[in-house]
């Protein structure tokens, strides 16, 4: 893959459309929310399991947002003396274990749709009907809300792709609803509310891998040991060799990288080179926190007996 295919530009227009993009994150959540509450309660009194599913749906889909609009938030907080990095990892830890309790209410909903087919229960289609269009519509509007927003965050993209997914179990829950209203078979609301727990799932699938992924320290995507050696050795042509390389990322956004760096010319200005480098990795990468260190002859790690790092990293 050609390292310009890895540009992440960082201009003033992204930083000051992230201030539209929180509030318009935290508007989506309110409603969800409240709503999220509404359906819920019209699952108990209709006797649906398909809207308590995706009132289960839109509980992940309100706590995917206000984590986004929380990351907004504290992503302006300046680093300090315990989190020299600032407070982007509050955001990963969080979705985490948000991740974790996706699997618990999925696991809920199948428990309780195996119940339904074994001793169904009588469900008040009509109700159940205007509560699920009453969530199509909110969740239509929370994603012409999240559609406004910058959509090269990954925080927007990740909260829109949220509530496309409860878009699906609302159009579940309404398709429920047509069908015992028309012909009075109510089995197909606990088999509905099992599409939408496989949907819940799908989600918690991809939010713990991904943040546990971070959690663990791995290379985000687009990085590529390799590669980025060979990339900095063309573009700073004092550099001949570049080793020990690492990259992780605080978030899915934030990449760091460190390496090492031997140049050829002892004469050259170690800060100009340094900054040759850095600034490649964040033109190429979007890396804008890079720690590069210069060495003339050998590895300092090599020279150190005493160092756990005694071989050398690919």
């Amino acid at each position: 893959m050609h390292p310009h295919s890895h540009v992440h530009p960082h201009t003033h227009a992204h930083h000051h459309g992230a201030g539209a993009s929180e509030r318009r994150i935290g508007l989506a959540a309110l409603i969800t929310g409240v709503f999220m509450i509404a359906e819920f309660a019209g699952g108990l009194v209709s006797g649906s399991l398909a809207l308590i599913a995706d009132s289960g749906h839109m509980l992940t889909d309100c706590a995917g947002l206000t984590l986004a609009w929380l990351g907004f938030r504290l992503a302006r907080r300046p680093p300090d003396g315990r989190r020299s990095y600032g407070y982007d990892r509050f955001g990963v830890l969080v979705a985490f274990a948000n991740g974790l309790l996706l699997f618990a209410i999925a696991g809920w909903i199948v428990v309780e749709a195996v119940h339904r087919f074994r001793a169904p229960s009588p469900v008040l289609g009509g109700v159940m009907f205007w509560v699920a269009l009453a969530g199509l519509a909110v969740n239509l509007i929370a994603f012409r809300l999240l559609q406004s927003g910058d959509h090269r965050n990954l925080n927007v993209r990740a909260a829109a792709l949220h509530v496309i997914g409860d878009l699906l179990g609302s159009v579940a829950a309404l398709a429920a609803a047509l069908v015992i209203l028309s012909t009075g078979w109510t089995p197909i609301d606990p088999i509905l509310s099992v599409l939408v727990a496989l949907l819940i799932l799908g989600s918690a699938a991809r939010i713990v891998r991904d943040a546990g992924h971070i959690l663990l320290e791995g290379t985000p995507a687009g990085l590529d040991a390799g590669e980025i050696a060979t990339s900095i050795k063309a573009a700073v042509q004092e550099v001949h060799d570049v080793h020990h390389v690492h990259a992780w990322s605080l978030s899915q956004e934030r990449p760091i990288v460190t390496l090492h760096a031997r140049i050829s010319d002892a004469g050259s200005a170690p800060e100009r080179i340094a900054g040759a480098i850095k600034s490649h990795l964040k033109a190429h990468y979007g890396v804008e926190h890079a720690t590069v260190e210069l060495e003339f002859e050998a590895c300092a790690d090599q020279l150190d007996p005493l160092s756990r790092n005694s071989r050398q990293d690919p």
